[in-house]
């Protein structure tokens, strides 16, 4: 099997995870301003992005710009990948491609340290990115423990470029957050992903 393998709400089931809801996962979290140049992008990237309609055109147009302004607050102090094949627990099919993986470390050409791992959803509804993005965030899960870093929290995020939800996985219980979040909330996205990677990590917190 691989992360795409994986259908929800089977993957639940097969993966041994208990499942929860929340109301608002991130309700006490404050918004983040999109930078100008970000806010700028948006308005030409989402409508050609709506109009191509095409998985590769919504996350390079919509989710790309998002998270490459979130890695520039960071100044190179997080790891940002794309498309890079995530040998996560290849023995358990846990093995796949990430449409973008985000982790606590410098950036590094390997995966170091994952803490967010974002799937597109093959249609344009959301929930249809769910099977594979919690079998990412198992995967990610079994990646840390195996280096030892500690990470106890593994967001996941199901996308379709305009529509966004979170997920968290703790040990072996799959929080879902009901909230749907859209483009217009550009602002708490990213409010949302800076709390979710945390302070900038070592020396360059100073």
């Amino acid at each position: 099997m691989a992360f795409s393998d994986f259908i929800y709400p089977e993957a639940l089931q097969q993966l041994g995870l208990r499942v929860a809801n929340s109301l608002d996962m991130f309700a006490r979290v404050a918004d983040l301003p999109a930078t100008p140049v970000l806010r700028g992008a948006l308005a030409i990237n989402i409508p050609l992005a709506t109009t191509a309609n095409t998985e590769a055109a919504r996350a390079a147009w919509m989710v790309a710009p998002i998270l490459s302004d979130l890695w520039g607050r960071y100044q190179g102090q997080i790891n940002l990948h794309s498309g890079l094949q995530f040998a996560a627990d290849p023995e358990a099919g846990l093995i796949g491609y990430c449409d973008f993986l985000i982790g606590r470390a410098p950036q590094q050409p390997q995966i170091v340290a994952p803490v967010v791992v974002i799937f597109e959803a093959k249609s344009n509804a959301v929930i249809d990115g769910f099977g594979q993005c919690i079998a990412g965030m198992v995967g990610a899960q079994r990646f840390n423990r195996r280096a030892g870093n500690g990470i106890e929290a593994i967001y996941g995020v199901s996308t379709t470029g305009t529509q966004w939800r979170f997920l968290r996985l703790n040990d072996s219980l799959l929080t879902i957050d009901l909230v749907e979040y859209t483009m217009s909330h550009v602002d708490r996205l990213l409010g949302i992903l800076a709390h979710v990677v945390g302070p900038v990590p070592g020396a360059a917190a100073a």
